[in-house]
């Protein structure tokens, strides 16, 4: 385990902060920070510009709670930044612990300036989409130079930025492997996609891989997490836990550790579509070559075939993968793979989101005391006939005493039983 001294420095008062939200001692948080098993996202630039409003700390790794992130942003078809504010403070308001910014439509600066100002919590970016954006036709994207790339991390990192996802692992030995997979999806991620086209079209190494080490120097200035990014994630169930993925994962195990010899903090993304079976396997491999770094999942999704419903097939692989290990989950809305969310996608797929981290947490060691007690409060609750308390511990009040409301009871019970209910009518007889 790394014991390096990493660049950003905790005030005693923060670590007692998240140590008391999370559970743990401050000397086992300290740790785990300095081994680079949990990272805390903040920027330097944004915790001076931010005043009197403070910025969330939220711990990320083994031990400490489930974390959940939601993406928002533009696309070139649809580009209403005043919607897209309040994607990012409705997914606040439901739980999310961090806001990605993926807009690739409209005034990128000026979208991610604005959701950086309106959110409290860490939020992340992928620079490599406005590198492309910026260059103009429908070549782009080939069109990057080592410069474009690396200017835009600075830029984002410059405006507050707290983590970036980079796909440095996608490199020209992942690539070979890809072409040698035989997927059906060759490659679903957007910037994984974006580079291997620059690789093919330059016949060059990725920048990012091949000049990591000046991404690490931009890294320090800025106290800027890396989101080491899952670029040959699988897309479909197919394509699951195949060569080209885990070549990426020991490369992406390889600048963790490089990234912590630098003192830069590092998270890993990982898939992406896994069958349930795969998923222990999946997890546990990619902890193990990344020496434990953070895991960060988008999803994983389960099954290919239910569009409308992806935010409930991420979440049943949300679910299992934290309970073997994820640390971090990637929101997917309802309408993944099919549209850009409105506002109420954001919201429903946030919740759906909390509840999979809640249920990975009832399982985790070093979260499940503390999340079973909030089971067992509402258990106490269910049987004492309690509706306030009930709908004080529900994920989602509002909508828990909407459907209460929806069908009333003439009895202190629910309309599905009224007098006749099971807990009502066995308190009674054993006088309990």
């Amino acid at each position: 385990m790394s014991t390096k001294s990493f660049v950003v420095k905790w005030e005693e008062q923060e670590l007692e902060k998240v140590s008391a939200v999370e559970g743990v001692s401050v000397e086992k948080l300290q740790r785990l920070l300095d081994a680079g098993r949990v990272v805390i996202p903040r920027n330097a630039k944004r915790a001076k510009k931010s005043g009197d409003r403070e910025i969330a700390l939220k711990a990320i790794g083994p031990g400490m709670s489930t974390k959940v992130n939601v993406n928002v942003g533009t696309s070139k078809d649809y580009v209403n930044l005043d919607e897209e504010v309040e994607k990012a403070r409705i997914a606040v308001q439901y739980g999310a612990d961090t806001v990605m910014d993926l807009s690739t439509g409209g005034d990128l600066d000026e979208i991610r300036r604005t959701i950086l100002k309106e959110v409290d919590v860490p939020m992340g970016t992928v620079p490599i989409y406005q590198a492309a954006l910026e260059k103009a036709g429908v070549r782009a994207v080939v069109e990057m130079s080592s410069d474009d790339l690396f200017n835009a991390v600075r830029k984002h990192a410059k405006d507050g930025i707290d983590f970036v996802t980079i796909h440095a692992g996608v490199n020209l030995n992942s690539l070979e492997r890809l072409r040698r997979s035989g997927r059906i999806l060759d490659a679903v991620s957007r910037g994984g996609a974006f580079l291997i086209a620059w690789m093919i079209h330059n016949e060059r190494e990725n920048p990012f891989y091949e000049e990591y080490e000046y991404l690490l120097d931009i890294a320090k200035e800025y106290e800027l997490t890396l989101s080491l990014g899952d670029g040959m994630r699988p897309g479909c169930i197919a394509d699951a836990s195949d060569r080209a993925k885990f070549m990426e994962a020991i490369t992406l195990g390889e600048l963790v550790k490089r990234a912590r010899e630098e003192g830069v903090q590092a998270l890993v993304e990982g898939p992406g579509h896994v069958p349930l079976d795969e998923i222990e396997a999946s997890v546990k491999v990619m902890k193990h070559i990344t020496d434990f770094a953070p895991l960060y999942l988008l999803g994983p999704l389960v099954t290919d075939i239910a569009p409308g419903y992806d935010h409930l097939v991420s979440a049943i692989g949300g679910a299992v993968a934290g309970m073997y290990g994820a640390d971090f989950l990637c929101m997917v809305s309802p309408s993944e793979h099919l549209a850009l969310p409105s506002v109420n996608d954001i919201k429903e797929g946030t919740i759906i989101t909390k509840i999979a981290a809640h249920a990975a947490d009832l399982v985790k060691e070093g979260q499940r005391e503390r999340a079973r007690r909030l089971d067992d409060e509402m258990a106490y609750a269910r049987k004492n006939l309690d509706w306030k308390r009930q709908f004080e511990l529900a994920i989602n009040p509002e909508e828990a005493q909407r459907i209460k409301n929806s069908r009333p009871s003439e009895s202190d019970a629910c309309s599905i039983c009224g007098d006749l209910c099971a807990i009502k009518l066995v308190r009674e007889f054993l006088k309990k």
